[in-house]
């Protein structure tokens, strides 16, 4: 994003504090009033020159068709553990700038990795796993799978009747879901970010 005017700063800011507040952003009458702006022109040259700036989104058509860009990307919920499993939270801890067309299937979220029991996929503590959300998987995949209210990064494997959830590091035993035991596939991964980047 561009370096803003002090006056585009205090648009974006009112953009931001009206969509805290109205769950919306504010309309361009709005935006006048606020600002004491003589006509709805003048908001309207503001928030063309702040989409210039790479600052929000404007959509054509609608009174408050003004989206932040900060509030593209995708959704970071919770953390996984990739070593036993850990409590997942389900709040949205807030959103990473990025496109996720990079990715297939198109991931819906993303999930802080934390442990190491899937270094030897090249799964990294502190990595951001993004996940495509689906109840399926197949053979080998890598899944975030639910075990009771617990979440937890695996590979999973078939193996006759039964289903296993193998660690991709040698110090970590597989988990074998016994019969009875509360599990769901909650998705699969399709791609990392490390450090601001895709693999």
């Amino acid at each position: 994003m561009e370096n803003l005017t002090p006056r585009q700063q205090e648009i974006l800011n009112f953009i931001r504090s009206t969509l805290e507040v109205l769950g919306a952003p504010p309309t361009r009458l709005e935006i006048c009033s606020a600002f004491g702006f003589a006509s709805p022109n003048a908001a309207e040259d503001h928030l063309r020159a702040l989409a210039k700036k790479g600052a929000i989104v404007l959509e054509p058509g609608s009174a408050r068709g003004i989206r932040l860009v900060e509030q593209l990307g995708l959704p970071l919920i919770g953390t996984v553990a990739a070593g036993s499993p850990l409590l997942a939270v389900e709040n949205l801890l807030g959103r990473v700038p990025f496109s996720p067309d990079l990715f297939s299937p198109r991931p819906d979220y993303l999930l802080k990795v934390r442990g190491n029991s899937m270094t030897g996929a090249g799964i990294l503590d502190g990595d951001l796993l993004a996940v495509h959300k689906t109840g399926e998987a197949k053979n080998g995949q890598i899944v975030v799978a639910r075990l009771g209210d617990e979440v937890t990064v695996k590979r999973l494997k078939y193996k006759g009747g039964r289903v296993e959830l193998i660690a991709e590091n040698p110090d970590y035993a597989p988990i074998i879901v016994s019969r009875g035991t509360v599990f769901a596939i909650e998705g699969v991964a399709v791609g990392l970010i490390r450090n601001g980047s895709a693999l």
